[in-house]
């Protein structure tokens, strides 16, 4: 290859090598530049600064500048707008987080609220309609006409025969009083007439008060034929539920001898709750429905509403009222009521599991949006018992409540709360620096150890020592004596004397104090012979 070659060659070679060194200078400053615009412009996006910085582990572990966490990894700023930051406009969720929680959410919806109150019914007599058979005539039954319960009667059935020697009596003065009125109906003197009449009228009055039915006393007037014995008749019609006399027994003024019940209407009892008397009132219609008569109701009317409570079951007593056609409602039958209540119209409503019960408090969690929530009290008012809730303040309709996951929502907003006020203690503490501090900022050094010597001052064997304390100072001829002592029996080890505290000379030699004297003799030297067992420094103290 001659000389006209290689010259070409050579320059292509030089020129190539240039191209490559210009490009690689000029890539390398580019990213260089680069580095330097994106640490200009910090850690959050916009050059923003970070509100905090957190350790990425454990999220309540926050300062206001860059560093370590316990764990040892670098802490990550918090920067404004992310959604794991603080804000003063509600709770920022993430929306993996939210996702991976669960959350459902719900529209405030204003709908007609009502409430159907269902309870258990016990059918039972209508007390008005029970009538009892008394006599107020002391004697004895010659007869029953009525001999078992259950059995129907009518108004005016004959129920029992009583004999009575006073009814007897009675019945005989009438005679006497009704001749001697007649007598007297043409006499010359008015009171005489007078008289027969009044006796007349008051033996009449008195069979009337024994309840003695007046076509009986009408009878014995016109036939003169004392009877020796009275019937009683029903008072009303119905069923015998109770018979207390038996034939030949005697009996009094104050017995019940028969008890009979209307059943042509009846009466049911029910009991409700406290928290749904709200919606109970009188006059209200209630549908009943019997187990032996499956889809057969009933309609019955509240009528009343007990004024107090069952101390047992904290339960209100109700009555209802409803006919009893072909006697189908027996008494002590159990039946299912529902109480159609009155309906509240356009209120507030939300689900029931999207109130958080504290106790004290109601709250409900309102999504404005973009993965931002907000805990608001709220008052609540009826309960429809098929889910709904009526909301008398804190909500308005349309907003949006959660309904599932709000007790995370509710965590998260207290963790960043309590980042609020940890941040706040912080600044606060910042700003409550005397000023000569101010802007003067501690090194981050971390502590030298100490290099103070707890055996300063005091006299080692064997070793050089640069203690300028003489009170603890050793002779030197007899070092090489102490090596040989603790050679020969280590079990007697030297005891080392410790000078007084603060008057060590290491601790003065640190502070730049002059060393202190000590004003016991030094008796290690005087003492001290070679192959003597004795520590040279022992002291009084031991």
């Amino acid at each position: 290859m001659n000389a006209k070659t290689l010259v070409p060659l050579f320059l292509v070679a030089v020129l190539a090598a240039a191209g490559g060194w210009f490009a690689s200078s000029s890539v390398g400053t580019g990213g260089d530049s680069a580095q330097q615009v994106v640490a200009a412009d910090g850690p959050c996006p916009g050059g923003a600064q970070p509100l905090y910085w957190k350790a990425p582990m454990d999220p309540t572990y926050v300062r206001d500048e860059p560093g370590k966490s316990p764990m040892g990894m670098d802490l990550v700023p918090a920067c404004p707008g992310n959604d794991d930051a603080s804000s003063d406009e509600g709770i920022r969720v993430d929306s993996n987080v939210l996702q991976s929680m669960g959350v459902r959410t719900a529209t405030v919806e204003q709908r007609d609220l009502t409430r159907l109150v269902r309870a258990v019914g016990r059918v039972d007599y209508d007390e008005r309609l029970i009538a009892h058979v008394h006599t107020k005539i002391q004697g004895w039954i010659e007869k029953l006409h009525v001999e078992y319960e259950g059995e129907v009667v009518r108004k005016g059935q004959p129920m029992i025969d009583v004999y009575s020697p006073d009814l007897v009596a009675t019945q005989e003065e009438l005679l006497v009083a009704a001749r001697y009125q007649e007598s007297m109906e043409n006499s010359d003197f008015p009171d005489i007439r007078k008289g027969g009449n009044d006796l007349f009228e008051a033996t009449k009055r008195r069979l009337e008060l024994w309840d003695i039915p007046d076509r009986d006393i009408e009878r014995l007037l016109a036939t003169g034929k004392i009877q020796k014995t009275v019937t009683l008749y029903a008072p009303s019609s119905g069923v015998v539920t109770s018979i207390m006399a038996r034939q030949g027994s005697e009996i009094g003024a104050n017995d019940n001898l028969f008890t009979i019940a209307d059943l042509s209407q009846v009466w049911i009892y029910a009991d409700i709750y406290e928290y749904e008397i709200p919606w109970v009132a009188v006059g209200q219609t209630a549908q009943v429905e019997l187990r032996n008569m499956p889809g057969r109701t009933f309609e019955a009317k509240l009528t009343y509403v007990y004024p107090f409570l069952d101390p047992k079951t904290r339960t209100v007593r109700v009555r209802l009222e409803l006919p009893n056609p072909g006697l189908l409602l027996k008494p002590e039958m159990f039946a299912n009521v529902e109480i159609g209540t009155e309906t509240r119209n356009s209120v507030a409503t939300v689900p029931e599991e999207a109130i958080i019960r504290s106790g004290r408090r109601n709250v409900v969690i309102v999504s404005l949006g973009n993965g931002r929530f907000e805990p608001r009290d709220v008052e609540l008012g009826i309960d429809s018992g098929d889910g709904w809730i009526e909301i008398r303040k804190g909500l308005v309709g349309g907003e949006v409540a959660v309904t599932s996951g709000q007790f995370l929502i509710d965590s998260e907003s207290n963790l960043q709360e309590a980042v609020k006020k940890l941040l706040g203690r912080d600044k606060s503490a910042k700003e409550s620096l005397p000023e000569e501090h101010a802007g003067h900022d501690m090194p981050n050094v971390a502590p030298e150890k100490s290099t103070h010597d707890p055996h300063a001052g005091h006299s080692m064997d064997a070793m050089p020592s640069n203690n300028t304390d003489e009170s603890h100072s050793m002779p030197a001829g007899h070092a090489g004596d102490e090596d040989a002592d603790r050679t020969a029996e280590p079990s007697e080890a030297p005891s080392m004397a410790v000078s007084p505290a603060g008057s060590t000379s290491s601790s003065h030699s640190d502070h730049g104090a002059p060393p202190t004297q000590d004003p016991r003799p030094d008796h290690s030297a005087m003492n001290h012979q070679p192959g003597s067992h004795t520590p040279p420094h022992a002291t009084d103290e031991e």
